[in-house]
């Protein structure tokens, strides 16, 4: 059975790299939501006015990755304790968000948080926001799969490489 989960973790490159390679995920659309503005492009959000997050909508099969199993991912690629920005990237376009698909997933992704927070995880509090989605708004083509796409670029050089390369790394039993 497939379910979707829709992610906020700063600049949805690094993510949307992540995720895409996991055992179970059937895809990885990045993509914006949490705004006012319909049909927003890149450069709309990344102007901060729209009040759009920069997220990944995660389709999966349940029964070969779990909402747990991408929530682990999710707290350990980014720094939920960073109001929005991550690292260089800043404004609320790179928010730590998650949009739940429903209300028992948003009562798992709660518990899952006031866990990490009881247990110190982080010395920061965490400022990732939990909301039911409303609408997604898919982004434009040239951002699906960018790093594969574009390895050679500055950004994905400096910032992506590193990242999905610790990501396998860490995560290596759960990728295809």
């Amino acid at each position: 059975m497939s379910s979707k989960i829709t992610l906020g973790a700063g600049c949805f490159w690094c993510l949307d790299a992540s995720i895409r390679s996991l055992k179970g995920v059937i895809s990885s659309i990045p993509g914006y939501t949490g705004g006012s503005s319909s049909n927003p492009s890149y450069e709309q959000v990344c102007s901060g006015k729209t009040g759009h997050a920069e997220v990944v909508e995660v389709t999966f099969d349940e029964e070969l990755i779990s909402v747990n199993d991408l929530l682990e991912l999710f707290w350990w690629i980014h720094d939920p304790t960073q109001l929005n920005r991550q690292g260089y990237d800043i404004g609320t376009q790179y928010r730590s968000s998650i949009f739940c698909h429903s209300e028992e997933q948003k009562q798992m992704v709660e518990a899952t948080k006031t866990n990490l927070e009881n247990n110190k995880v982080w010395e920061g509090s965490i400022v990732t926001t939990i909301e039911l989605i409303t609408i997604f708004y898919p982004a434009e083509d040239y951002h699906h799969d960018y790093f594969q796409k574009n390895p050679q670029n500055q950004y994905c050089q400096m910032v992506v490489k590193p990242k999905l390369e610790k990501f396998k790394e860490v995560f290596s039993d759960k990728l295809t």
